[in-house]
């Protein structure tokens, strides 16, 4: 056989060559799907052309406002989330409009995104790359976040009304 080139070798990143961005999204009237597909890829690092699927290539990704994020449809009152407490017959459930108007809004959103990461240490760790509060303030100043806008990514992103 002969020996690859280095025309037909593929790239593969390496972890210390990965340069992490930050960037700031607000949640105001977007819509909770195609936000957490659009943070999932941002977090993975598929939006950048040297992706690696075994690395941890994506940015740091905050989420502001997440209380005023919209559902579709019914699905605010008609979706339910699902938990176990571990005891026989403890199979809980609560409705999206329930998580909304309580103590933790932001949990809709990290929650979306989790089922969106792939199951294991570095999905975990891709996971720890995202900050989510339900008010407009973040820590996060210092760090010189870039704002990402969404809602002008494409009309069906965010709900008027």
């Amino acid at each position: 056989m002969k020996a690859l080139t280095s025309a037909t070798r593929s790239f593969v990143a390496k972890p210390a060559e990965v340069e992490k961005k930050w960037i700031v999204i607000d949640g105001t009237g977007l819509v909770v799907g195609r936000l957490a597909s659009i943070i999932a890829m941002r977090l993975r690092g598929k939006h950048k052309a040297s992706f690696t699927p075994h690395v941890d290539m994506g940015d740091n990704v905050i989420v502001i406002n997440a209380e005023k994020v919209v559902f579709t449809g019914r699905k605010l009152a008609q979706k339910n989330y699902y938990h176990h407490t571990g005891y026989p017959g403890g199979i809980k459930e609560r409705s999206a409009k329930f998580i909304i108007e309580g103590r933790f809004p932001e949990r809709i959103v990290e929650k979306a995104v989790e089922r969106m990461l792939p199951r294991g240490p570095l999905g975990r760790q891709q996971l720890g790359n995202l900050r989510v509060y339900k008010g407009a303030a973040h820590p996060h100043d210092a760090q010189q976040p870039q704002v990402l806008d969404v809602a002008s990514l494409n009309s069906k992103n965010t709900r008027l009304g």
